[in-house]
């Protein structure tokens, strides 16, 4: 129940959270951010882009718009370049002075509020549609998505114990950086219906020792899929060997489950990417014994 009164309460407090600037004539967009791209394709509205960041890859076919660089260390001339009349950003992006540069320029510069919550993704959604000016097209993919919330609502209060989940950034020569609040993995774990053995600990990432790795006692190992980077990258094999993760549930069950890394940037397929890993863990820890 409490799930279903925390969806009609985001669908009727929608207008409240999108921006109140709209661009309906802009046609040479950039886009900052993968899950802001990930909305403007989910609209329909990819044909106004006229580049993207580097943190944008999906849908495959934006890799064909020129890239101006990470969203965190963008330059103003490598933005200004491509000739955009909007730039639509994550409110994360920077640095500041670069984003300062680009108002100075008088690009309309939309902020799309950074999040790790079923509300940040709805909210998200209408602040692009409004910016872009399809309110219409942002209210019908607010309510697709809200009903895949509500399916995996459902599925999650028909489960039992919710599963405890330790996510493991990387292994820096068995030194383990692990997600703690304020993640996005936390997020995706929350939303799937399970626990971060980190969350109260601390927030962010950190290294962590042996002995607390022990002490959370993880039912689930939660790693990303191949990334390319070797320090994120180690098999399964290599992860629940390691000393301190051997000695726990997870460990000694050979629980280990990946997930892909665009879940935990919080765009429109987010609902998605917490489904999957709801079954996923559910299906790691019915082996336990």
């Amino acid at each position: 129940m409490k799930h279903l009164l925390l969806s009609a309460a985001l669908l009727l407090s929608a207008p409240l959270v999108a921006t109140a600037e709209s661009y309906p004539e802009a046609r040479a967009i950039v886009s900052i951010g993968g899950p802001v791209t990930e909305i403007i394709y989910a609209l329909g509205e990819e044909d106004r882009l006229v580049a993207r960041d580097t943190t944008s890859t999906y849908p495959e076919a934006v890799e064909a718009l020129p890239d101006v660089g990470y969203m965190r260390q963008l330059s103003a001339e490598g933005v200004l370049s491509v000739g955009p009349d909007l730039i639509v950003t994550r409110d994360t992006a920077g640095p500041p002075e670069v984003l300062d540069q680009l108002r100075a320029a008088a690009i309309p510069l939309v902020p799309v509020k950074d999040g790790f919550s079923e509300a940040s993704v709805i909210a998200a959604i209408h602040t692009v549609g409004e910016a872009l000016g399809v309110r219409d097209k942002s209210d019908a993919l607010a309510a697709k998505v809200q009903a895949q919330f509500e399916d995996l609502h459902a599925a999650i209060d028909a489960a039992d114990t919710p599963p405890r989940v330790l996510f493991i950034l990387s292994n820096q020569g068995g030194r383990l950086n692990v997600a703690g609040s304020g993640t996005g993995a936390d997020g995706i774990i929350a939303l799937s219906g399970a626990e971060n053995v980190m969350a109260e600990a601390y927030q962010g990432y950190k290294i962590m020792s042996d002995e607390a790795i022990i002490a959370a006692a993880p039912d689930v190992i939660l790693m990303m899929t191949r990334t390319g980077t070797p320090e994120m990258d180690h098999g399964q094999d290599d992860i629940l060997s390691l000393p301190a993760i051997s000695q726990t549930p997870a460990g000694e069950n050979g629980a280990l489950v990946r997930i892909d890394p665009a879940a935990l940037g919080f765009g429109p397929r987010t609902a998605e990417f917490a489904r999957a890993l709801h079954d996923a863990l559910r299906t790691a820890t019915a082996k336990k014994g």
